[in-house]
């Protein structure tokens, strides 16, 4: 076997599931899950009857790179949202979903034939297939910490010169799971002289760019580098997704865009790694990409939850609003000595309410590709827990309403 696999943490999820092992929650309060970010809102009519509509393509072989259409479908967006021309020929793919092509463009990009070993980077806490990507590409993670007194905002003044020399790949989230938080420009700007500098190539991963809750939506990394000078995108891929965009994550379906020359390789590693977007999905997707009043509706639901359910919790945790996404990112109270585990598993065994411990979601800064240093603050999420508020608004109030009973009753 692939010795690399050992390699290979636990995912939060299934943590959480040992974590409540032998746990029989309060039979008196039904089942709220706040653990997982699966979106809950419905799925368009539209988009059904768009994928019902294309299952003639089941007939035949899908192309790697989409068609003309599909590809076009997605330049068209990237000109409403961004005011961005993309070649739909060299500047974007179909991929199925973000998740997949994080880890196969991993493989992709990383050379691990080289010595020292390369180092493959990504902010502290993170999304889990970061990790498993740079793993599995024979690459060492290195974990850079956000900073809670900047609004989470990664810390890139703290790699060392010789972490950046190795660095051949860095994933960002930008906005941020668990986070929310949304870079800024000044923070693009340090990201791309460094890439030009040391030659790594930037992975934006911007599935959550439709949630948000300012006036001002989310700056893209694309629309970052084309204001930067960079109108060719050099070292860089943004990837989306419609899972949280549409509610369809089970729909599996997204696309990459920037660098046409990383593009022409990741179409070649894409070809040989059978993902090829099916052309029933491709339907579903150019009907979804070409729609913004489902994705209006989708934010303003968010907005009215997030305005109900943030106020209830503010007063007991260490929590506001967040820039973007669908995540609440909170600190328990001081009574728990930063224990998020012990705090997820009480609230669940007396409430029935289910959250992720925050240091699921992130690694102890030593085990970066460099020693921790005296007052390194080890793993950034513990004492924190994320809430996905991806149910319907009165089962989030609900949950809401337990945890601040849970935290008022003092019981440990």
């Amino acid at each position: 076997m692939n010795p690399l696999l050992s390699r290979l943490q636990p995912y939060p999820f299934e943590r959480l599931k040992q974590l409540f092992a032998g746990v029989t929650p309060n039979p008196e309060f039904p089942a709220i899950s706040l653990g997982i970010g699966e979106p809950k809102h419905a799925t368009p009519a539209f988009i059904k009857e768009a994928l019902s509509a294309s299952l003639g393509s089941l007939a035949a072989y899908p192309a790697t790179a989409g068609d003309l259409k599909l590809r076009t479908a997605f330049t068209d967006w990237l000109k409403r949202r961004y005011s961005l021309a993309l070649d739909p020929a060299t500047q974007v793919l179909p991929v199925n979903g973000s998740r997949e092509a994080l880890f196969s463009l991993a493989q992709t990009v990383v050379d691990a034939t080289v010595s020292p070993q390369p180092v493959v980077m990504s902010p502290n806490p993170f999304y889990q297939i970061y990790e498993g990507a740079a793993l599995l590409s024979g690459a060492e993670p290195y974990y850079v910490p956000s900073v809670p007194s900047r609004n989470f905002a990664v810390d890139w003044d703290s790699v060392p010169q010789e972490i950046w020399a190795r660095t051949q790949l860095v994933f960002v989230c930008s906005p941020g799971n668990p986070t929310g938080a949304v870079m800024a420009m000044d923070e693009w700007k340090k990201l791309f002289e460094l890439s030009d500098r040391h030659g790594f190539v930037i992975a934006a991963d911007e599935c959550y760019s439709e949630i948000y809750f300012r006036d001002e939506p989310p700056l893209s990394s694309l629309e970052a580098s084309a204001k930067l000078g960079r109108p060719d995108f050099k070292n860089l891929i943004a990837l989306t997704s419609l899972s949280k965009r549409s509610n369809v994550p089970g729909l599996r379906s997204g696309f990459v865009a920037g660098d046409a020359a990383i593009i022409k390789k990741f179409l070649l590693y894409r070809t040989y790694h059978g993902s090829a977007m099916s052309g029933t999905v491709a339907g579903a997707s150019i009907a979804a990409w070409g729609d913004e009043a489902h994705v209006v509706d989708n934010r303003a639901q968010y907005r009215a939850k997030f305005a109900a359910v943030t106020p209830l919790l503010e007063p007991v945790l260490d929590v506001r609003l967040p820039d973007a996404s669908f995540y609440l990112w909170a600190g328990v109270p001081q009574v728990w000595a930063g224990d998020d585990e012990a705090f997820a598993r009480a609230l669940y065994a007396q409430y029935n309410v289910t959250v992720l411990p925050g240091s699921y979601l992130a690694r102890d800064t030593a085990r970066g590709a460099v020693p921790a240093k005296p007052g390194n603050p080890g793993n950034p999420g513990r004492g924190r827990i994320r809430m996905a508020l991806v149910a319907e608004t009165a089962e989030c109030v609900e949950a809401a309403e337990r945890i601040v009973r849970f935290v008022k009753d003092g019981r440990r």
